[in-house]
């Protein structure tokens, strides 16, 4: 069994559910990356509503296999659908966050920007990441995630006060996660301070429902 079959095999038979606005956009792309054989994992909040506990999202993030190459024939499917392309990226920009290339398409509802984050897989990890996938069932259809592991290895990345709330959740909703891989890969990111640090925050604050 691959790590994807397995990953698969504990997930199975969860729906997700997302906030109204975000029901198109994500629709949207998965049917585009699927038509156009883009690899693509979903992350963010919709993949911590799948792992761990929901909360809510303001815009979506997705990881995909994609020579840059490629990205006009991206923007230009996503500009028929309707969506934008912020100048910047458009000219060929790619941004860089938590050490990972980034671009990104833009929506407009009602005056609001519903920003759509999308992380070029282009190193060791994140070609890990698309190999340990999961597949889900979201409001919208089935879809690719990533896995509950590499979701936390990625919020270690980032780091933010809402990623640490977000570990928290996904070690409670889990229980057993695979730990060796994910102790690899905080050697290899070097975040394995971070990990020790958020895992010790875990039992400190669950160490009275143990009693």
């Amino acid at each position: 069994m691959t790590a994807t079959e397995e990953c698969s095999k504990r997930s199975r038979g969860l729906a997700i559910q997302m906030d109204d606005y975000l029901v198109q956009p994500m629709r949207d792309f998965v049917k585009l990356f699927e038509e156009l054989g883009i690899p693509y994992a979903i992350m963010g909040g919709i993949a911590v509503g799948a792992h761990g506990i929901p909360r809510p999202t303001h815009d979506l993030d997705f990881t995909i296999s994609l020579e840059r190459t490629r990205l006009p024939e991206l923007y230009s499917a996503a500009e028929q659908l309707g969506y934008s392309v912020p100048e910047a990226f458009a000219s060929g920009w790619v941004d860089v966050v938590a050490e990972m290339p980034l671009v990104r398409v833009r929506q407009w509802v009602e005056g609001k920007a519903i920003d759509i984050d999308i992380f070029l897989a282009e190193s060791g990890f994140q070609e890990s990441v698309m190999t340990r996938r999961v597949r889900l069932e979201l409001e919208t259809g089935f879809a690719w995630l990533v896995s509950a592991e590499d979701l936390i290895l990625l919020k270690l990345l980032a780091m933010r006060p809402r990623d640490v709330g977000d570990i928290l959740d996904i070690f409670l909703a889990q229980g057993q996660l695979d730990e060796d891989y994910i102790r690899r890969w905080t050697e290899e990111l070097g975040v394995e301070d971070r990990f020790q640090d958020v895992k010790s925050q875990f039992h400190e604050e669950n160490s009275g429902d143990q009693a």
